[in-house]
């Protein structure tokens, strides 16, 4: 990473889903422009490892976004340190299994949609009192939601939900002007594919469709969060950016 101005000095971060991958590379850029940044994320022993990549002004508190009891900790947690939230990057998200249409069940749905929308909404409802009027909401998205992809309808859905948030949120939350955009991730391996034996080789056969000619990385979708978490993007909301090298798009 080059070095950067510190746009956020002085200012309060949460990136959900932190310990790794996206969320890990998001909370790193915040930290290097200055800011205080709280991840979150389930598994305790892997936050506390990020934690301490990250730095010094990072505070992991460990938790689910789809219990609301883990949300109202996090932020009693946030409000109790700081007081405060200028930026909340949800990131939290996954998709939890791959099925197509005939295979759904009722625990598929529930469990993406549980995660991906339900504690999404609740993670940034949850945030208001501690938003200061001119704060930022950037909602982690996927390119998936605008494309047809085999077993991949129910997690398809709930990122395009997200883009659905971002345009009535920029609404609903015009009078405090907190402004609400979407980063939509285009081929970006992470470990959060490990488990279903997704690795950055597996993702090479897109690399001719891509116009920028590589798989895009964490710090890729981590300069792009900070940008429209930071005041260089301060006339933009309700938007979503594909940042795909260009995949979406042509």
């Amino acid at each position: 990473m080059q070095p950067i101005a510190q746009r956020f000095e002085g200012k309060s971060v949460l990136v959900t889903g932190g310990s790794s991958g996206i969320g890990l590379a998001t909370a790193k850029r915040f930290v290097a422009e200055g800011a205080t940044v709280f991840v979150t994320g389930r598994r305790q022993a892997h936050l506390e490892q990020a934690a301490i990549e990250i730095g010094d002004k990072a505070i992991a508190v460990q938790g689910d976004i789809s219990k609301l009891e883990d949300l109202d900790r996090l932020f009693a947690t946030i409000g109790s340190k700081v007081g405060r939230l200028d930026v909340v990057v949800a990131n939290a998200g996954a998709a939890t299994s791959f099925l197509p249409l005939g295979a759904y069940t009722e625990e598929h749905l529930d469990e993406t949609f549980n995660l991906n929308v339900k504690g999404t909404a609740f993670t940034v409802q949850k945030a208001l009192p501690l938003m200061p009027n001119g704060s930022s909401v950037v909602l982690i998205g996927s390119m998936t939601s605008v494309q047809g992809r085999a077993t991949l309808g129910a997690y398809a859905a709930s990122k395009a939900a997200l883009r659905s948030f971002a345009r009535t949120w920029s609404v609903d939350l015009k009078s405090k002007n907190i402004r609400v955009n979407v980063i939509s991730p285009g081929s970006v391996p992470t470990p959060a594919y490990e488990p279903f034996g997704l690795t950055a080789e597996s993702f090479a056969n897109r690399i001719p469709s891509i116009p920028i000619g590589r798989l895009g990385t964490t710090d890729d979708i981590a300069g792009a969060v900070a940008f429209f978490a930071s005041e260089d993007s301060a006339y933009i909301t309700g938007t979503e950016l594909f940042v795909d090298g260009g995949f979406t798009q042509v």
